[in-house]
């Protein structure tokens, strides 16, 4: 995809989301992958990290606020979750398949090459960019970043409930640790290997000083949830308790 198509690829994206971006450059910046920076060095543009980065807390935001208001009976733990599964990044990577947001992104050579557009690392960050834009275009109007969101978000949490499970190790693992004043988890990571387009992240997980689980992943977050799955094995659960 040349950038000489982008404009185009844009209007056609903007037809899939059902928005028109008043600032067209906020959408422009949602699809640059840093790889595309990175081989462009003279171009004064910026990658899609910053709007990733705000468009986790807007996901986080608005989902959450559905959760509260749709589900009143569910405690705190149920409800964070059941949060985890529909803003993790194999839900969002899911979400921007639907829409194919990965043949909308501007990326470097290498990642084209290795099917960057299409790895739901780089596709999940795309699609909290997209949100990001959306809301800072709206001027800041959740309503309506909601109104393109939650559909996705909503038949995620029907196939939950209907029995496809998407488990979030690291908060059951955290349930557990809390009921023990003092007790402090986290994680490390304690290996990388392969290439940069075909990592793989190695993590433990520790209580105090001690290591609960070791666990593997093709991103860190994938590796830390691997890594809560087994340390969950010492107590004797299996993260649905």
């Amino acid at each position: 995809m040349s950038d000489r198509l982008l404009p185009l690829s844009q209007e056609k994206l903007e037809e899939r989301i059902g928005y028109k971006f008043k600032n067209k450059e906020l959408l422009h910046e949602a699809l640059t992958h840093s790889s595309y920076i990175n081989e462009h060095r003279d171009a004064k543009e910026e990658c899609n990290e910053r709007l990733e980065f705000f468009g986790d807390s807007v996901l986080s935001v608005i989902v959450s606020r559905y959760l509260f208001s749709t589900f009143s009976s569910r405690q705190e733990g149920d409800l964070t979750k059941i949060r985890a599964a529909v803003v993790c990044e194999k839900a969002l990577a899911k979400y921007a398949k639907e829409i194919d947001l990965g043949d909308y992104l501007r990326m470097g050579n290498g990642e084209e090459k290795t099917n960057g557009r299409h790895r739901a690392s780089i596709t999940s960050d795309a699609f909290e960019a997209v949100l990001a834009a959306m809301y800072i275009d709206t001027g800041y109007d959740s309503d309506r970043v909601a109104e393109f969101l939650m559909p996705f978000v909503v038949r995620e949490i029907d196939d939950i409930r209907s029995g496809e499970s998407f488990v979030d190790y690291k908060t059951a693992l955290q349930q557990i640790i809390q009921q023990a004043e003092g007790e402090r988890l986290q994680y490390n990571v304690i290996g990388e290997e392969g290439p940069d387009h075909e990592k793989t992240f190695t993590v433990e997980a520790r209580l105090n000083s001690n290591i609960i689980g070791v666990g593997k992943g093709s991103s860190k977050r994938e590796a830390e949830q691997n890594a809560a799955k087994e340390a969950l094995k010492l107590f004797g659960s299996n993260g649905n308790d």
